[in-house]
């Protein structure tokens, strides 16, 4: 239920604003409105406001909404009133009512995002955990427990790292952008030096987890305690408890979490029947030290078989409340709003151009999906999410295609070029492919949902 509530609300915040963009503009520009829906179908609630010419309507599927404006090539409009159709502005008025509701989007994220920067919200401080064997982290000199305070794409200024989703922000940048990142970072008790991370030379197409282990930098330190224990699991099965601080398996030394997720993880055999091997763990267990064997059992997710244990594994991390000021606040907002923009511009761009892989394209499934867990998390996930996607609609509908606002935009530049609209007979071929390239995009989308939730 929770799943459901987070998804109806957040499509009802959306659409809302986008509509809202489009209306506040027209009344603005003099135009007639005459209904202003939210939802399609069959109407479940309608009102008006006295003294206004508006439908107010919520429709029973709420998929999307609209703002219906007088206009003579959709009815026949009274002489008296011609001055108040859509068609008869002027094209920087006509032109202003369709950007209005993109910029509507990315406004409401640009808030959004400020509102959880004043307000402030706990995140991990950025300690790393060890790197993935073998990645770009281990590499260039990353051994795990640095503390990163700046960071920098080549050639720019160092800034402060705030949180370790501060960091992880500027790597997901910097992976897909293809820029090398520059950190500042130290060990306990050692002086601070100088590590630049070769992104560039990753090449990856996804935006995924395996990105992160490409890197290396998957998650903050943690010390490598155990959690939950499920019933029935391996951890259970071997003894173990919650609390248990694990320091080595086999000859190997434990020192952080991330290491002994890794040292489990690599405990799956090569072939698909083999069973995982035993593993002799060395754990402290209120102030004693003990040993206990532990055999993973294998389970498969996806494609793939993994080793897991059946408990959580790795201590809370350290936290640090993240906070701005009023201006910076909103300064950062603005920001972070131009940069999810800029990413999600150049990631359909690489898609398009086949850098990039199709799986990226998600759809309301998976939205729903991450709706709900991000209001399981706390109203400042939600919040963030609903940010995320604000912008994700805004510059969708910015796209030049002819059934999106961005397609109306590109008729108008033509006819601010030329001097004359667009025809008929090309509008309909337009419209024709925009649709068929939208319910393409669509296509995939949910056929990318369906496989990760039955994946």
């Amino acid at each position: 239920m929770l799943t459901v509530a987070a998804f109806l609300v957040a499509l009802a915040v959306l659409i809302a604003v986008h509509e809202y963009g489009h209306y506040r503009v027209a009344v603005a520009c003099g135009i007639k409105v005459l209904k202003f829906s939210i939802g399609f179908g069959k109407p479940i609630f309608s009102w008006r406001l006295k003294g206004k010419p508006t439908e107010f309507v919520i429709g029973m599927l709420p998929l999307g909404g609209y703002v219906r404006m007088l206009d003579e090539r959709e009815a026949p409009v009274a002489p008296e009133e011609r001055h108040l159709a859509f068609n008869t502005q002027p094209l920087r008025c006509r032109a202003a009512v369709v950007a209005a509701g993109p910029l509507a989007n990315l406004l409401l994220a640009v808030l959004i995002y400020a509102g959880v920067n004043w307000v402030g919200v706990l995140e991990p401080r950025a300690v790393l955990a060890s790197p993935v064997a073998g990645s770009v982290a281990e590499v260039a000199g990353l051994r795990g427990g640095e503390t990163v305070t700046q960071a920098a794409f080549v050639g720019e200024d160092l800034e402060a790292v705030r949180s370790f989703e501060d960091l992880r922000w500027r790597l997901t940048q910097g992976a897909l952008d293809g820029r090398d990142l520059t950190l500042m970072a130290s060990l306990p008790g050692e002086s601070e030096r100088r590590v630049v991370l070769p992104l560039s030379g990753i090449g990856t197409a996804d935006a995924d987890a395996k990105l992160f282990r490409k890197i290396g930098i998957v998650g903050p330190w943690t010390q490598p305690v155990l959690g939950e224990v499920m019933a029935g699991g391996a951890a259970e099965q071997a003894g173990l408890r919650a609390g248990d601080l694990v320091r080595r398996i086999g000859s190997q030394d434990i020192v952080d979490g991330q290491q002994l997720r890794e040292a489990i993880r690599l405990s799956t055999p090569a072939t698909g029947t083999a069973a995982a091997a035993s593993q002799a763990w060395q754990i402290i267990r209120a102030g004693q030290t003990q040993i206990v064997q532990v055999t993973p059992q294998i389970k498969k997710e996806g494609d793939t078989r993994v080793a897991r244990i059946g408990a959580y594994v790795g201590a809370p991390p350290e936290m640090v409340k993240v906070s701005y000021g009023p201006i910076d606040g909103l300064w950062n907002g603005a920001l972070r709003t131009w940069q999810v923009s800029i990413l999600t511009l150049k990631m359909m761009g690489k898609i398009v151009i086949g850098e990039a892989s199709l799986k990226n394209l998600s759809g309301p499934l998976t939205i729903a999906d991450y709706a709900g867990k991000s209001a399981s998390i706390g109203w400042t996930a939600y919040l963030t999410f609903l940010a995320l996607i604000s912008v994700s609609l805004g510059v969708l509908n910015l796209l030049p295609l002819p059934v999106l606002d961005g397609g109306h935009l590109m008729y108008y530049l033509w006819e601010a070029v030329t001097g004359r609209g667009v025809s008929d007979v090309w509008m309909e071929r337009l419209q024709r492919g925009g649709v068929a390239i939208l319910l393409l995009m669509m296509s995939v989308a949910l056929f990318n949902d369906v496989t990760r939730l039955l994946g």
